[in-house]
């Protein structure tokens, strides 16, 4: 078993590597970064046989080795580097059957950079739609290596590929000639550069010329050493790569002419180009989006309501059986009123964060995400932003930590930083169980027309106001940020296709799971430490406080002594003084000292608001209302100053407002770190979302109360 051998699929985006990866890996993956650099890797182990293992690792989606973005940089640093730790003993490159002529290209690079290769022909039943027929085996002799027919979304092909790579690791064979060789265009300039630094190919000594400002593995002194060459021989870089390209399709389009018959009709439209008439449409695409858009809102509500009260009168059920069942102390009130009200009031959010990341991946496996990202770059423009943009973006109603690492692709460096500053103000789904708690207690839950309902619609404006600011934020900051960079967006759209339904229930699942881990433990950890900070208080102020409650109500009824009690005790607490110390700044906005204690504790994470808002309330409650679920505690809680209700509308939107706005994620503020590689860009991210998360929470109460 050797462990040491290293195996890289290659590939377009949207050519159908990921799938192929899981489908060799299986459950023996692992994610991490590649060595030196903040790209994701995602790597995995495969058995070819009894006797060999290999790391199989899953390389970014380029279209040709000459790189446009940090993670496509990356390829040909691999490629270009035999002493890279992940340099591949053998690259399966898979390709679009439906469309060789385009993703031959990258294969004819890799195979001229001497790597031996694997051709793994992907989506051959797409290709039988379009009336193309491929025929493998003069494929295969026509470019000199190993051709081999898969189906990545069903497995199909799989022990084929395992042969192919088993006969390159026991004999390679590699293409007799180049596709493109060029020392039949410079052949002196090829030389030196081989000679200098012993290389034994052409085209790697090609790319030491073009790209070695961008090779990690090369010193100063050596790129200097480059530059002088260049110098010497008046080589012209952008005229050569152009010569390159057309050569390479000449060719290409030889091999497919001799290997491809296709029966369709000339001129005449998949059914995907069909559709696409209409999903791309300039007015009948948004028309679409927005509809598709509302469906999704009003789902998140309609169908996960049934599930979201059968939870979370669960936890109050279990709440209340443990409080009768044991015995009363410090431990059981830690229990129930500290770890139990926390993390139930994340987990009654589970229904709508599953559905919301169903419909999500519903869209992106059918192939229409693609579709807006393209309809929404006509936008982004007019803003500033590269369309690339449009990814980590729409990636950020998911979560903005994955989404900001998402704008490597962006080959600008004003672009991407642009992006990264913006993307948080994507509702994420951190945001969501604000969100639809404070619109249920507020929003009634009707229909409009019959068919809308209310509170779906108000999540959706929610989601409309985060998008939009972004798109105002980015405008502002390329103002400030001028360049002379132009961005390009590049998008190969794919065919429609039915969802792979195991693939969205695994999507699901880890979705959920990441979302209840990390939010858990922050909850668990601070909704202990909450309950130790509102139990207990500085000096006598508690004990103090219980015996001026009961001088002042030694006559009252049983319950309102406790309630008042657990009120008082809990406003004497370390808690409630951390809560009357920032009282004065939120007020304003028309918060007290106990929203200001949730404000400060989901600093570490969104959706820490609500469990803590439900660990306040079950400490502040005197206990006697054991089975009541976090909504009802929120809609019962009086303000003190009025004697109604606490969670009037203005109160309630101007919450929302804020939190649509403010940076209250140290993981995102982290991320922008890492990716900005220096603290001043966190530090402006956090200042101008707070300010505008405060002044736009003010002018929402002030004018609504």
């Amino acid at each position: 078993m050797d462990a040491s051998l290293t195996i890289a699929l290659i590939g377009n985006p949207n050519a159908g590597k990921s799938s192929l990866f899981n489908q060799l890996t299986g459950l023996r993956q692992k994610t991490g970064n590649f060595p030196g650099v903040t790209v994701d890797k995602k790597s995995g182990t495969w058995p070819i046989d009894t006797q060999t293992t290999a790391t199989v690792v899953d390389l970014p989606g380029v279209y040709s080795i000459y790189p446009k973005s940090l993670d496509e940089q990356l390829v040909t640093d691999i490629l270009a580097n035999p002493a890279h730790p992940d340099y591949p003993d053998v690259a399966v490159v898979v390709v679009d059957a439906s469309n060789l002529h385009r993703n031959l290209l990258l294969f004819t690079q890799v195979a001229d950079l001497g790597v031996p290769t694997v051709l793994a022909l992907n989506m051959l039943d797409v290709a039988k739609s379009q009336g193309k027929e491929v025929n493998s085996v003069r494929l295969a002799m026509r470019l000199g290596v190993p051709v081999v027919r898969i189906n990545a979304r069903t497995g199909e092909g799989v022990d084929q590929i395992k042969k192919a790579v088993l006969g390159q690791l026991e004999n390679p064979t590699l293409p007799g000639k180049l596709f493109f060789d060029p020392a039949d265009e410079a052949a002196d300039l090829i030389a030196d550069t081989r000679t200098q630094y012993a290389l034994q190919n052409n085209y790697l000594a090609l790319q030491y010329i073009i790209q070695h400002d961008g090779f990690s593995f090369l010193n100063r002194v050596q790129q200097l050493a480059l530059d002088a060459i260049i110098d010497r021989y008046e080589f012209n870089e952008t005229a050569f790569q152009a010569n390159e390209t057309i050569t390479r399709y000449k060719r290409i389009a030889t091999v497919v002419a001799e290997s491809v018959t296709d029966h369709r009709p000339i001129g005449e439209p998949t059914w995907s180009q069909k559709l696409d008439r209409v999903l791309l449409h300039p007015v009948w695409g948004y028309a679409i989006f927005a509809f598709i858009l509302l469906l999704i809102f009003q789902a998140i509500f309609a169908w996960a309501q049934p599930f979201m009260d059968a939870i979370d009168s669960g936890v109050a059920w279990l709440n209340g059986q443990l409080k009768e069942g044991l015995p009363a102390g410090p431990l059981t009130d830690l229990l129930t009123d500290g770890i139990l009200a926390g993390i139930g009031g994340i987990l009654v959010f589970i229904p709508q964060i599953a559905f919301l990341f169903l419909l999500v991946a519903l869209l992106e496996e059918s192939g229409y995400m693609s579709r807006v990202m393209v309809i929404m770059d006509r936008i982004m423009r007019k803003f500033g932003l590269n369309g690339r943009s449009v990814v980590p973006l729409i990636s950020g109603v998911a979560c903005a930590v994955p989404a900001i690492m998402a704008t490597r692709s962006i080959g600008t460096r004003r672009d991407r930083l642009i992006t990264i500053l913006v993307t948080p103000l994507m509702s994420c789904s951190a945001r969501l169980p604000i969100y639809t708690i404070l619109i249920a207690l507020v929003v009634p839950n009707q229909r409009v027309l019959g068919v809308f309902n209310l509170q779906g619609l108000a999540l959706m404006f929610l989601y409309l106001m985060g998008l939009v600011s972004a798109l105002l934020a980015a405008y502002v900051l390329k103002l400030v940020l001028r360049t002379k960079e132009r961005g390009f967006f590049i998008m190969e759209l794919p065919t429609f296709k039915l969802p792979r339904w195991n693939h969205v229930g695994l999507s699901v699942w880890e979705s959920v799971r990441a979302f209840v881990w990390e939010a858990g433990r922050v909850i668990l950890a601070i909704s202990i430490v909450l309950w130790v900070l509102a139990s207990y208080g500085p000096g006598n102020a508690m004990q103090e406080a219980e015996t001026r409650v009961k001088q002042e109500l030694a006559n009252a009824p049983a319950d309102e002594l406790q309630n008042k009690l657990a009120s008082e005790r809990l406003e004497a607490s370390y808690a409630g003084h951390f809560g009357h110390l920032i009282e004065p700044a939120i007020r304003p906005l028309g918060y007290d000292w106990k929203i200001g204690i949730a404000l400060l504790s989901s600093f570490a994470a969104r959706e820490v608001f609500v469990g803590t808002m439900a660990t306040i309330y079950s400490i502040g409650d005197g206990g006697d209302e054991a089975g009541v679920t976090v909504r009802e505690r929120l809609r019962q809680e009086r303000n003190p100053l009025t004697g109604g209700p606490m969670y009037t509308p203005a109160l309630a939107w101007s919450l929302l407002v804020f939190y649509v706005f403010a940076m209250m994620c140290m993981s995102t503020l982290a991320a922008t770190q890492r990716e900005t590689k220096s603290w001043t860009w966190p530090a402006v991210q956090l200042a101008y979302m707070m300010i505008l998360a405060y002044v736009a929470a003010f002018v929402t109460y002030q004018c609504m109360a």
